[in-house]
């Protein structure tokens, strides 16, 4: 199994396409690899290397897709969302050693990144590039670097231990937690999704989700290249886009959230030709609890499988989720443990018998070693090795 970033690229076919775009040509796996390659060089050379963290603030895209897996071969990959305000780019940045964003941007997060010293990477593409392929401005440990230049340490490609994502949770309740996951982490989860939904090169997953949350960085980018498939990175969702993007990508399967699933069945009426061009071989959702009743229309119109799966960041997205047919689906679920050990938990940290209401506990290859710098949390969300989600569920006499 691959372990680290760069090495769940290895797999696909050179001439294969690795990432695309709408409206644009796509970039096959030679180049990928090529691109990640030279990428990780041109950071070492600006001083940015294993561990240090780069931010990325990129509309979303096949740029947005590339960056991810570039920066994360070689160093640790920090998204963030776009429409952040500059109190909030603010706080995301304080850990940040570099950020990168596009040619000539106009996002407070670079006056905030200025405040915070950090090297400053800018990018560059065309609409004629192969989908994904960019070009780093400025010269190494130039004027753009910043004080926080210097030779990288230790430069090259990152290993199974190092740090290649961090992500924070939503926060609504209480300071955002500051979740690293490690490339062993995340390349884990990619193969279990990979599985799961039985990815292979012939696949190609069309991206709605935004990338900077771990549910499209995971399940729809690192899973398909991972397996030797394809990903189709759309702009940022667009209902009235959403259609047209189906009928050029030709893909075998996407994956959403519910709101955005719903989004597209209210559209469906008015699409019913290209409805009848598409064929999918499963859909996706993740994310929040998806209303069975919206299960079964989705399968109605695009005639397809719908699997629904469970999963949170500190997990590297997957925890559970039902199976393809023939198994068999349960609506309302969240199916079964689909990668790592799942069980429920009681308040005392003992494990329940089957058919018990407790608390969701997970352990497993995928699953964050704990939150940073936040000794109290780590107290209260890990016991006897097992990570408790904070939700409450049962397992059934099927697991």
């Amino acid at each position: 199994m691959a372990d680290t970033i760069f090495s769940c690229l290895e797999t696909g076919n050179a001439n294969d396409i690795a990432i695309a775009a709408p409206g644009r040509p796509g970039l096959t796996f030679s180049a990928l690899r090529s691109h990640v390659t030279e990428t990780v060089a041109q950071l070492n050379a600006r001083g940015i290397g294993r561990n240090d963290r780069v931010a990325i603030v990129l509309p979303n895209g096949p740029e947005m897709a590339s960056a991810f897996l570039a920066v994360g071969a070689g160093a640790t990959t920090a998204p963030l969302n776009p429409a952040y305000r500059t109190d909030e780019f603010d706080f995301y940045l304080s850990n940040a050693k570099a950020i990168m964003v596009e040619k000539g941007s106009e996002s407070p997060a670079v006056e905030v990144a200025k405040s915070h010293k950090l090297v400053i990477i800018e990018i560059e593409w065309s609409d004629d590039d192969p989908a994904g392929q960019f070009r780093l401005l400025g010269d190494a440990l130039g004027d753009a670097a910043g004080d926080a230049a210097g030779a990288a340490k230790p430069g090259g490609m990152a290993q199974a231990n190092d740090t290649a994502l961090v992500l924070h949770t939503s926060g609504t309740t209480s300071r955002p937690k500051i979740v690293p996951l490690s490339q062993a982490n995340v390349t884990a989860s990619a193969a279990h999704i990979g599985e799961i939904l039985s990815l292979a090169p012939e696949d190609r997953c069309m991206n709605i989700m935004p990338l900077f949350h771990i549910h499209g960085l995971i399940a729809a980018v690192l899973s398909s290249v991972t397996a030797g498939g394809s990903v189709v990175c759309c702009p940022p969702f667009n209902a009235l886009r959403v259609f047209s993007w189906l009928e050029e990508a030709a893909p075998t399967w996407y994956t959403a959230v519910p709101t955005m699933h719903q989004t597209i069945l209210a559209r469906a009426n008015r699409n019913k030709a290209i409805l009848e061009k598409i064929n999918l071989r499963f859909i996706r959702s993740s994310s929040a609890p998806l209303p069975p009743p919206v299960m079964l229309e989705l399968e109605e119109v695009f005639n397809a499988p719908v699997v629904e799966s469970y999963g949170m960041t500190e997990a590297a997205h997957q925890m559970a989720s039902n199976p393809l047919p023939p198994a068999a689906r349960k609506p309302g679920t969240v199916g079964i443990a689909a990668g790592p050990e799942v069980a429920i938990m009681d308040i005392t940290g003992e494990i329940l018998p089957q058919g018990e209401t407790g608390e969701i506990v997970i352990r497993g290859p995928n699953v964050t070693d704990g939150y940073e710098n936040n000794p109290t949390a780590n107290a209260e969300n890990f016991t006897n090795g097992w990570f408790r989600t904070g939700d409450q569920g049962v397992l059934d006499s099927e697991g």
